[in-house]
């Protein structure tokens, strides 16, 4: 096995001592670098997500072009639903649509939950294939979206800004959101362990939606999820929970088998430390929103960012993906601002 030249990340979620802050971005490989629009042009979404070549190009661009210190793999957390047996269709500008919603047991019995690693073999072909062209450079990250994001959409249909229905059928039907959750949480489980086995040095779990849920109904259709999805995968590799929006439950989340917790930007960091103590890295929490300031503002706010979470145990990241509208030498800033922070004497 190649050894990597770069293991900063991996270190942060160990806990060990770094010598300086790692970076990475969320969606960074995609839709705000001009090499990928070119592709865009050429191929449909879902024939890049299944193309293991185009997936490993796309997922290598930032690598070169911005100089982040891991790659995650191009795919979609949609994928999952896909292994179900459940149409998902991606339209340009529109973003994803579910024509067959779950409404009822009759729904959740048709899914599938075996046979992960034979449907999405496109995904862990990509991942061995992008392990090999990295050569040892950085990291590799694996994700996939958490139950309750993936309930979210097989339920509502498409992207919302409220999730209604979803949190409808969690409150009126709640035996059948938690059959569907478990059926989730079982098949992301093994789908996570088939990208570590395929060459993920560690994984990410993206509850998007999370913040939808009041504490207590987090704790109820999500949380519990997320702790079993940490425990199962934790022992093949390390584990980074991504609940957005729910900073009510970075203590608890704290102590269970995830290395790190990703955070937004609706915390201050001098608070999510307070919360997560010592026991797990944090990673986070730039509004990708404040990328289209100034250079010079961008790194006076990334300097501020790093002066609160401190250099340790923290992984720096933006609070949410890079939206396409950012100019790649912003991106480049933020990313070439953290790795010039200087430790405070």
């Amino acid at each position: 096995m190649t050894q990597l030249k770069n293991d900063l990340v991996l270190r942060a979620l160990k806990g060990e001592q770094t010598e300086r802050v790692p970076v990475w971005m969320m969606r960074q490989a995609g839709r705000y670098l001009p090499d990928y629009l070119k592709l865009k042009a050429k191929y449909d979404f879902f024939t890049r997500v299944e193309t293991p070549e185009l997936a490993t190009e796309i997922t290598l661009q930032p690598i070169d072009q911005v100089g982040v210190d891991a790659a995650i793999i191009f795919s979609d957390i949609l994928v999952i639903p896909q292994a179900m047996g459940v149409e998902v269709l991606m339209e340009e500008g529109k973003g994803p649509s579910l024509p067959n919603v779950i409404k009822n047991q009759q729904d959740i019995d048709a899914l599938v939950t075996e046979g992960v690693e034979e449907s999405l073999k496109y995904v862990t072909d990509a991942l061995s294939l992008t392990k090999k062209e990295l050569n040892g450079r950085v990291p590799l990250i694996g994700f996939a979206g958490a139950p309750w994001t993936i309930l979210c959409y097989m339920v509502e249909g498409k992207g919302s800004k409220t999730w209604d229905k979803a949190k409808q059928f969690a409150y009126t039907e709640p035996k059948l959101a938690h059959q569907l959750l478990q059926k989730i949480t079982d098949i992301t489980i093994n789908y996570l362990k088939a990208q570590v086995k395929a060459g993920a040095d560690l994984v990410q779990v993206f509850d998007s939606w999370a913040g939808s849920l009041s504490p207590a109904d987090f704790g109820t259709f999500s949380k519990p999820y997320l702790v079993q999805i940490a425990e199962a995968v934790a022992t093949d590799a390390p584990v980074i929970l991504f609940p957005k929006g729910t900073w009510h439950a970075i203590e608890d989340l704290s102590k269970t088998a995830a290395s790190g917790i990703g955070i937004d930007w609706t915390i201050t960091p001098q608070q999510a430390r307070a919360f997560a103590g010592d026991r797990v890295a944090l990673q986070g929490n730039f509004d990708p929103a404040k990328l289209l300031a100034p250079i010079p503002q961008i790194k006076q706010w990334v300097n501020e960012m790093l002066d609160g979470f401190g250099t340790q145990r923290y992984i720096a990241n933006l609070g949410h993906g890079i939206t396409p509208n950012v100019p790649v030498d912003h991106a480049k800033a933020f990313v070439e601002a953290v790795k010039e922070y200087q430790i405070k004497n």
